[in-house]
């Protein structure tokens, strides 16, 4: 699917839901795993790598609005569980050799380290996985939005989104089977057609930046650098 991109550093988003593997709530250690194979085979090929994942795999801050919280409350319980699936990661990708660093946008010395844009960045040209974790440190922001951030502060020369589908549809194929599947989308054309897959703001970081966004799946195994090479299915968002 086109000459093969170069990146020396990337921003890997990945959903808390993907972590609950075949689970209904929490860590699947064996999808964990595969991860964070993943995520290894790409820093053993020269990439430094950010990492955000969400929390939805136990609890996801919209929901617990819907039912009643207080939005802010509920957001910041979200972040929490951000953090818990970013230790649990770190653990994961220790274990397998590659040295990791959570790093919170709330402090909690603690528990983990906190989130500066220097040791970040120090971490990752030693070749350290940065974790980010808390989302932005406020309420009202998703996690796609805290990872767009982090990707312009890090200077990220993408943004890999791994969703639950193989790129960017015009509705939920899951749900409409005459879903069409977009090869490449301007972020212009995102926010004009409101695809969900990420919020707005998030592609309104992304495009004043100039961070080219790709989605595909992070269900299928070895997906991620099958994308950074060019290879793989997924979809490109750009200028």
């Amino acid at each position: 699917m086109g000459t093969a991109p170069s990146f020396s550093r990337v921003l890997l988003k990945v959903s808390g839901e993907a972590l609950m593997g075949s689970k209904e709530f929490g860590i699947d250690l064996d999808m964990a795993g595969r991860v964070a194979d993943e995520v290894v085979q790409a820093v053993k090929g020269g990439v430094q790598v950010a990492l955000v994942i969400g929390g939805g795999n136990i609890f996801r801050g919209v929901a617990g609005a819907a039912s009643g919280m207080d939005r802010a409350n509920a957001d910041q319980m979200g972040m929490l569980a951000t953090v818990m699936n970013a230790l649990a990661m770190q653990d994961v990708l220790i274990s397998k050799g590659i040295d990791a660093r959570a790093m919170s946008a709330i402090h909690m010395p603690t528990v983990c380290e906190s989130f500066t844009r220097a040791r970040a960045l120090s971490h990752l040209n030693k070749g350290k996985v940065v974790l980010c974790a808390a989302g932005t440190g406020n309420p009202f922001f998703t996690t796609d939005t805290a990872a767009a951030l982090r990707a312009a502060e890090l200077k990220c020369d993408a943004f890999f989104k791994g969703t639950s589908v193989d790129g960017i549809y015009s509705a939920d194929p899951k749900a409409d089977r005459n879903a069409e599947r977009f090869e490449t989308l301007t972020y212009d054309e995102m926010l004009a057609r409101n695809l969900r897959v990420m919020d707005g703001a998030a592609i309104a970081l992304a495009r004043d930046n100039a961070i080219p966004v790709f989605v595909f799946s992070i269900r299928q195994s070895g997906e991620f650098n099958k994308v950074l090479n060019g290879n793989g299915t997924f979809t490109e968002v750009t200028v």
